[in-house]
């Protein structure tokens, strides 16, 4: 292990996460578990643990970890729960729900990306099962799901994600315009959403037929 990387994110941990009030020790394991620096492109490294997002190609970006750390916390996971999440990007975020104990399923629209995450979370162990598709229209086949993580801005709340996600269960999605959004947290009562307001963010865009027109072309399986 790179000394130099474990100092990094016991300090992220410690400077970035926690005095913003992350309080769940899973949460805070996991983060202090899982390196990030595996998911980032080799010649930013040393800014994996920046509090900031980073570039990880494809007009993609890996999120500042303590936007990761607050949707993660805002699902309220005791392990074993059954998790969709659209967008996998990096793989972080996959690598963290299963550092859980999750079951996830990703989808992810970037056919490159999702090859590349696969092979680095397999090389790191966590089974993750992931598609390259439409996020917006989430995995019908795996559904129900206990909780839904979208990592991408979209216009409103996709309804074949809420149609996917279980009674009670949580969905954490970014919601707003193509500059900036509101983190939002919903709850799933019958046909009706319980919404509460979780902060302001900037996230790459939700593309697809449930969220912004698409700007290039993926494959829908």
């Amino acid at each position: 292990m790179d000394r130099n990387f474990e100092a990094a994110r016991k300090e992220m941990v410690f400077r970035q996460i926690i005095p913003r009030g992350i309080k769940d020790k899973n949460v805070i394991a996991a983060f202090l578990k899982v390196p990030r620096e595996k998911f980032v492109p080799k010649n930013l490294r040393k800014f994996a643990y920046d509090d900031c997002p980073l570039s990880i190609g494809e007009g993609q970006t890996i999120s500042q970890p303590y936007i990761v750390a607050l949707m993660t916390e805002s699902l309220k996971l005791r392990g074993g729960e059954k998790v969709l999440e659209v967008g996998t990007g990096s793989g972080y975020q996959s690598a963290i729900l299963a550092e859980m104990g999750c079951s996830v399923y990703s989808v992810e629209r970037n056919a490159k990306l999702a090859e590349k995450a696969d092979v680095i979370l397999r090389q790191m162990g966590y089974e993750v099962r992931i598609k390259v598709g439409d996020g917006t229209l989430g995995w019908e086949e795996f559904s129900p799901y206990d909780r839904i993580i979208v990592t991408a801005g979209g216009p409103k709340i996709p309804e074949s994600l809420f149609a996917q996600l279980k009674e009670k269960g949580r969905m954490v999605i970014p919601v707003g315009d193509l500059y900036s959004q509101e983190l939002m947290l919903v709850i799933k009562y019958g046909n009706k959403k319980k919404m509460l307001l979780l902060g302001g963010c900037q996230c790459v865009r939700l593309q697809g037929r449930e969220g912004w027109p698409l700007s290039d072309r993926y494959i829908d399986n």
